[in-house]
């Protein structure tokens, strides 16, 4: 498994974070879509955000150059929040989860993070997921929860549980 950083998008590169977000999604996942996810509603989304200034996005590929994972960065652009980012969109397929994937997504997430002096990270996660308890592995602390925070795909309300770390320099 290789992860990159995005430098440039592309339509192939689309598709395949477009085929991560809908698998995460019938999946159970809620990562903000409700109902069964369209591919090409799932390309749009990622059309608008990838130009983002403020964001960073990493892909994880197999060794056949497939997108199975991507995770990002919302760097934080108050004048008060230089130290600060939000990970968002921790997605990965299903045929590559329990290979560690996703922890070696957040890990080049928090190096980079760093690099960037940014020193408090925050997310949600909806609660009891199994994203929670792989945060909790990597050292991130739970700082509380929020009844009926968000609907799941299938529409029922679900709590999150809203996360910290701190990196060191």
């Amino acid at each position: 498994m290789r992860v990159e950083l995005v430098k440039e998008f592309d339509d192939g590169l689309v598709d395949g974070l477009a085929e991560v977000l809908v698998d995460c999604v019938a999946s159970g996942a809620s990562v903000g879509f409700v109902g069964v996810l369209a591919q090409e509603r799932a390309r749009a989304w990622w059309r608008s955000v990838i130009g983002d200034p403020d964001a960073l996005t990493w892909v994880a590929r197999d060794e056949t150059n497939r997108v199975v994972g991507t995770v990002r960065l919302a760097l934080a652009t108050q004048d008060n929040g230089p130290h600060r980012a939000e990970v968002v969109k921790l997605l990965v397929h299903r045929d590559a989860r329990g290979k560690g994937c996703a922890s070696a997504l957040m890990a080049a997430l928090e190096d980079t993070a760093r690099a960037l002096g940014r020193r408090v990270l925050v997310l949600d996660t909806q609660t009891g997921s199994l994203a929670e308890g792989l945060y909790a592995r990597r050292g991130w602390q739970r700082v509380g929860t929020v009844d009926d925070f968000a609907l799941t795909p299938d529409g029922v309300l679900a709590p999150t549980t809203i996360m910290v770390k701190h990196l060191a320099a």
